[in-house]
Parts: structure tokens; sequence; C-alpha cells
């Protein structure tokens, strides 16, 4: 085989791996690097079509293939760049309500991270409403407790198996809950923050477990912690954001699920990407801190912020409630098979809890 088949090959074989319905590792890890394969196969294709040489049937179906995989890749990842239409409407200037507006900062600040000091630079620089930090423990507690004279309504959860979070926020909080959905090792933060006009807000803060071969070898419990969620926000009266690390990109079958099951909004798409991980390598990245809301918020801005030492860089996200909203940012809809599929992976995920030792449904 020359180079451009086996380029062609790999394209095409990572591609339909990635489409394989199963739990493991090996598949549900092809969902992440989508941008990575389509610069693969871009190569490929110079390689394949540049060479003067006579097309016969094998280089026409290497082509063919090539195009298919390329095809699907970029119809999973095209939807957040800015060709695409935006689904969460920009709020302007001249209609800005501060008491209406919430500002969120998301950091997956690695445990064993000692730059406190840069996580700390950068809630001053952006001074968000609410910090949730993730990975968090008690040196990282200490640390933090700088912010707590701005940020006296604080979730301290401090663990070192890579799990902690902290939720700071300025505005008050109300019916905070630590929960321990499918592992009592992996904890979420269910809270309802208090808007300065008085809107109350649901916030759901998560951080469940990758699939990888160092950690979870499927993704069940990640798949059905992120449903669950999906579920109780959809069926939440007030306005909801979802957000952390759910070690898992926006483009994939389970996130993409979650959204319709939820009936929640993701403000990149028609925008950017805004890969967090990983920090230190350009070339291995992709978008695992998410922030999701309900219809009824706009946007005011949104950005990835600078480094602060952690293999995460964090995400910045100022909203703005707006009712009117609500008639003018349609979520997609979920179908029946939506419904069912939803449902069998929640009850794969208690099911699987309730095999392991570790694990509580």
């Amino acid at each position: 085989m020359i180079w451009n088949e086996i380029l062609t090959l790999l394209v095409v074989v990572l591609t339909a791996g990635s489409l394989v319905r199963r739990n493991e590792w090996w598949f549900r890890g092809l969902d992440f690097p989508r941008l990575q394969i389509i610069a693969l196969g871009l190569l490929a294709l110079i390689l394949l079509i540049v060479p003067e040489a006579d097309w016969d049937a094998r280089r026409m179906i290497a082509l063919a293939a090539l195009l298919l995989a390329l095809t699907y890749q970029f119809s999973m990842v095209l939807p957040y760049t800015a060709i695409w239409r935006t689904e969460v409407k920009k709020i302007a200037l001249k209609h800005y309500s501060r008491d209406k507006q919430i500002s969120i900062l998301v950091a997956n600040v690695l445990m064993t991270n000692n730059k406190h000091y840069l996580l700390l630079q950068q809630i001053r620089k952006f001074s968000p409403d609410v910090v949730l930090t993730l990975e968090t423990d008690r040196i990282w507690e200490q640390a933090l407790s700088a912010i707590e004279p701005e940020y006296p309504h604080v979730v301290r959860v401090p663990l070192d198996n890579l799990y902690g979070m902290h939720l700071y926020s300025r505005l008050p909080l109300k019916n905070a809950q630590i929960k321990y959905l499918l592992s009592d090792q992996i904890p979420s933060i269910h809270a309802t923050v208090i808007l300065p006009c008085g809107a109350p807000v649901s916030l759901y803060c998560m951080h469940p477990e990758p699939p990888s071969p160092t950690e979870a070898q499927e993704s069940t419990l990640r798949d059905a912690e992120l449903l669950m969620v999906g579920d109780e926000a959809k069926e939440s009266e007030d306005s909801v954001i979802v957000m952390g690390d759910l070690n898992d990109v926006a483009w994939s079958r389970t996130t993409r699920l979650f959204q319709r099951i939820s009936g929640l909004l993701d403000p990149r798409i028609g925008r950017h990407h805004i890969n967090t991980y990983h920090a230190d390598y350009p070339i291995f990245r992709w978008a695992l801190d998410h922030i999701f809301h309900s219809p009824d918020f706009g946007l005011v801005r949104m950005q990835r912020v600078a480094h602060i030492g952690s293999d995460h860089f964090p995400v910045f996200t100022h909203l703005q409630l707006s009712r009117t909203l609500e008639y003018v940012q349609a979520p997609e809809d979920a179908s029946s098979e939506d419904e069912a599929e939803a449902e069998e992976k929640i009850e794969e995920g208690i099911e699987k809890a309730n095999e392991t030792p570790s694990a509580v449904a």
C-alpha cells in the first residue's frame, strides 16, 4: 500500500468506528478527534488526487469512500462554526439588562496543578457571578477561600480522587444539594441561583467519569448521568443551566440526545468550538467543558479563558434571561425513539451502578 491508501483506509475505518453504537471506550473515544480525522482526510485526499496516475477501479473506490467519510465528519463539526445558523441569539447592547444577567466561569483546575494564582487572576479579571471549579481538593479549597468574601454562597465538595468540585456564587443560592447519581465517588451539585431580578435558575454542575483505558472502560455511567440530568432539567419549571466538564464532545450522539431530551440550547452552535482540552497540546484539542441552557436565555458573550496551568482551559459564558426568546429559540424536539433510547441508557447505567461495589444508584 502507498501512503494515500493507508491514510484513506485509516480515515474510513475511524469514521466507520464512530458510527458503531457500543459503549466501549475504543468506540466512544472516536467521537472526540473529528477535527483531527478531517485533517488526515484532507491530506489523504490531496495525496490521492494530485499524483498523475490512472484512475482505476481501486482508486475510484478509495476516493468515494474517503469523500463519504469526510462528508460525515464535516457534518458533525460544521454546526460549531460561524457558517452555521446560531442556535442562541446574541443580546444586543441596547437590550442589556444587568439584573437579568448571569455570568459563569467553569474551570477544571487539574487537582495536581499548584498554580492557584492563575485561576484567581482570571476570576478577578472576568468577575463572574458564578464560579464552578472541578478536580478541586482541600488544597484548592484553601487557595480559593480568597474569593469567598466576594462569593459568600459556597457549596464545597473537596475530594482527592479528581472528582471534587466547588460552586461559588455572589448571587443567592437556594436548595443546594450534593448528589451522587450513579457512583458514590462522583458528585454533582444541584442548586437554584436567584438572579438580581428575582428569577430562579436551576443549576446542574457535573463532572462524570470519561470512557478511557485508565478510567471507565465504557461510557455507560457517563451517558446515563448526563441523560438523567437532562430528564430532570426537562421537568424543571425554572430556567435551567447545565454546566461542567462532561467528558464528552458536543457533537457526540449522547450529547446531542441529551440536548433533545432536555430541551436545552448550546450557545457554541453557529459560532465556534471553544476547544478546552488538552490545553498543552493544540493538535489534540476538543471541547469537553460545556454550558447548556434553557431557551429563555440569550448570549451576551462567551470565550475561552487563558491557561491556568491545568490540562483544561476555563470557559466564561455570560447570559441574559429574556422570556420572549422562548418563542424564537425552539430546541429540537425529542422523538419517541429518542425517549426510548434515553430510557434504555439510563436503565443500563443504573444496572451497571448496582453491579459496581463502589457505586450507588
